[in-house]
């Protein structure tokens, strides 16, 4: 039996119908002339070992009598794989097109909380003959950086499938069923353990918080100041349902280190940009560009190295995509400056961020809050604090095999929420960084104008590397008095290499 988190146990209470919070991956296994046979009879074989003994997939939820506080997570023994694992077959000669309006369908379900909380789904009968294994696991359950753990556990390093003991099945305990009385002590235990830490940390709390107050004051362009504003009204934060879309977009990894060494950039800050660029042009293309910048929520990863417990040990940051600008190199700078102080201040913060507090009562109060926000329709007359979120998981390096079959890509699928109707998920995975563009199609109903649009950017970047000489690293200018004429066009001039790539891009 292990405790739920505070920050777990609001992911399982804010999910409604229209709001899934579970998180997934696609895998796309290369097609081999030599394969023969039930390939994914093998599939299925060599996975059910591997997820039968993975602790994760084995968890399920033991709820508290009248849902008082967060449930606890129990061994549920061996899994029911008839439930968990799926076998779908594409039209005749399916093209990638429709593999991924099959995940998006597959991602839009709610996971049945009387199992445990994953599901696998190995999806055949594309024209190329390669193999897709759509996987997908409640965000209660693991993070991102766990997620990519769990990845490596399912899959070889080699074509050679590695040994699986021949009493693996034997080595599954019986499935949990604490008694009422334990799940109370564990509730009734964990509570009191939550609410001494948040006293703890409380009061080193409060002094940071002062000390960024006060650097904040003397700095206008750092610290909290730099991204914490309201996002504009944008068609991406709008009340949703349930139906999704998603594109898949994989870009050179290389390629994008290239550009952040020539711009003195981390690889995240070119992510950014690149999402900033695509973000744009599909803007110019569905109702205009906003004045203001669009702003992104990102979450930042609070593990420490080599720590892959399944817990979410994760926080939130906002960062300023610079949207506004029109010069793609000075898009860039912006956000490098703006990324910059996002990680300063939780670089800072750290060590006093919770992602655990005080759970009784949350099921009720959370659920209930989740339910109205959505009939509300209040994301319609609020501004958004974020219009969009983008996360950055590093993957593994060397490739990944099953069954003998190398994993060609890995794209990842995340959670969209009223309001927040955009995803982009990245991991990187060999030479590769894949792009998971996961929509509410309320919100977002053309999402593979989105993907070629992202293309787009990331070539716009890297001519501009290739063109000429980088912006100095230096912060953003304070803002001084414009003529009228200025105001009435918030866009930065173009420079003659941007305004060149944008008409070979549009071209």
């Amino acid at each position: 039996m292990k405790d739920m988190s505070g920050l777990e146990g609001a992911f399982l209470h804010l999910e409604t119908p229209a709001t899934p919070m579970h998180v997934a991956a696609l895998f796309l296994l290369e097609a081999s002339a030599e394969r023969s046979g039930d390939f994914a009879g093998e599939i299925r074989r060599q996975l059910l070992p591997r997820l039968a003994l993975s602790p994760p997939m084995r968890a399920r939820l033991a709820p508290m009598p009248l849902g008082f506080a967060n449930p606890v997570w129990i061994d549920g023994g061996a899994p029911d794989f008839s439930h968990h694992l799926r076998y779908v077959v594409l039209s005749e000669a399916a093209g990638f097109s429709e593999l991924e309006a099959c995940v998006a369908g597959l991602h839009a379900t709610l996971l049945d909380r009387r199992y445990p909380l994953w599901e696998l789904t190995i999806i055949d009968g594309l024209a190329t003959g390669e193999i897709a294994l759509y996987l997908k696991i409640h965000h209660a359950a693991l993070d991102g950086v766990s997620g990519m753990a769990l990845a490596a556990a399912l899959f070889d390093e080699t074509r050679e499938p590695a040994q699986v003991p021949a009493d693996w099945s034997e080595r599954i305990g019986a499935a949990e069923n604490p008694g009422i009385g334990q799940r109370l002590g564990a509730a009734l235990r964990q509570t009191a353990f939550q609410c001494v830490n948040a006293a703890k940390s409380l009061p080193a709390g409060l002094q940071l918080l002062a000390g960024l107050v006060k650097a904040d004051a003397k700095d206008k362009s750092a610290g909290m100041r730099q991204n914490l504003a309201f996002g504009p009204k944008t068609p991406l934060n709008v009340p949703i349902t349930g139906e999704r879309g998603f594109s898949a977009v994989s870009l050179s990894l290389s390629g994008v280190k290239e550009i952040a060494r020539r711009q003195d950039a981390t690889l995240n800050d070119i992510v950014l940009t690149i999402c900033s660029g695509a973000l744009r042009r599909y803007l110019q293309e569905h109702g205009g560009v906003p004045r203001k910048s669009l702003i992104a929520t990102m979450p930042v990863s609070l593990r420490a190295a080599g720590d892959t417990d399944t817990s979410i040990q994760a926080t939130l940051t906002l960062v300023k995509l610079a949207t506004n600008l029109a010069d793609p190199l000075r898009r860039l700078h912006a956000v490098r400056a703006a990324a910059g102080a996002a990680k300063s201040l939780t670089t800072h913060a750290r060590s006093v961020i919770p992602t655990d507090f005080p759970s009784l009562g949350a099921p009720w109060i959370l659920s209930v809050l989740a339910s109205l926000y959505g009939r509300s329709g209040l994301t319609k007359v609020i501004p958004p604090l974020a219009n969009l979120a983008i996360s950055n998981v590093p993957g593994p390096r060397r490739p990944l095999f099953l069954a003998g079959a190398r994993v060609r890509a890995c794209w990842p699928l995340s959670i969209v929420t009223h309001g927040l109707g955009l995803n982009i998920t990245v991991f990187s995975y060999g030479d590769s960084l894949d792009f998971g563009l996961t929509v509410a199609r309320a919100a977002l109903p053309d999402v593979h104008s989105l993907a070629r649009a992202l293309t787009i950017a990331y070539g716009e970047l890297q001519q501009l590397s290739q063109a000429g000489p980088v912006l100095p690293n230096t912060a953003p200018r304070p803002r001084h008095r414009v003529s009228k004429a200025r105001k009435r066009d918030p866009e930065s001039p173009p420079t003659a290499v941007s305004a060149a790539t944008g008409n070979k891009a549009s071209g």
